[in-house]
């Protein structure tokens, strides 16, 4: 039996600013920003806290047209509380609900790094594909190999017919040669907030990533 898809973006990706709580999320989408994704560490949250950021990034969301706002990791949240999407790790295919989450209408965004991670989620049939680190971050620890751009290149095809996402060690001066490799998507987690001017910032990110109109 095949498995069911999950719900297809209703918009293009372009740039996606990964961000730490909902006031970067509500400041984003007022900039313009329309794809962005709540990342928060569990460790510094209590799950009051955690279910509250949830929550108002996603209501932050529903009040823009054409957001597409994604939750990191607390998908039982995200479900509860209507998410337009969710992004998960290999690890979390082990323990979602994904029948819960497609049949809540709840787009998949999933992290791969590896050809055989790429095969384990095109099984899944997601909403788009994350490939990274494409460089080398310094914001955690990453078990793998940087992808680079020749190979990110070739795994941009062997991803299709799922969009594309680009992550790991992207700064703003590298958003033109990443773009040029395929993708549809490029996420960066500190250009914008840790730059000395983050509207600018997101403003440049949001020219250097239009999806191409050819």
């Amino acid at each position: 039996m095949n498995t069911p898809a999950f719900a297809p973006l209703t918009g293009p990706i372009g740039f996606y600013p990964v961000v730490p709580d909902a006031a970067w999320v509500k400041r984003l989408l007022g900039w313009g920003v329309r794809t962005i994704q709540l990342r928060i560490k569990a460790a510094d949250h209590t799950p009051a806290e955690i279910s509250a950021e949830v929550q108002a990034a996603i209501e932050a969301g529903r009040s823009i047209k054409g957001a597409q706002v994604f939750i990191n990791d607390h998908w039982k949240l995200a479900l509860d509380f209507g998410a337009y999407g969710v992004h998960l790790g290999q690890e979390d295919l082990d323990t979602a609900n994904l029948d819960a989450l497609r049949k809540g209408g709840v787009r998949l965004g999933l992290s791969t790094h590896t050809p055989a991670e790429l095969a384990r989620a095109h099984a899944v049939q997601p909403s788009y594909l994350a490939i990274g680190p494409v460089y080398p971050t310094t914001l955690k620890v990453m078990p793998y190999e940087p992808v680079g751009l020749e190979q990110l290149r070739d795994w941009a095809l062997r991803a299709s017919p799922y969009p594309v996402v680009a992550i790991g060690g992207i700064s703003l001066d590298r958003i033109a040669g990443v773009m040029a490799c395929g993708v549809n998507g490029v996420a960066v987690v500190s250009a914008v907030t840790l730059a000395a001017d983050p509207q600018e910032a997101a403003l440049h990110g949001l020219r250097l990533a239009a999806p191409s109109r050819a």
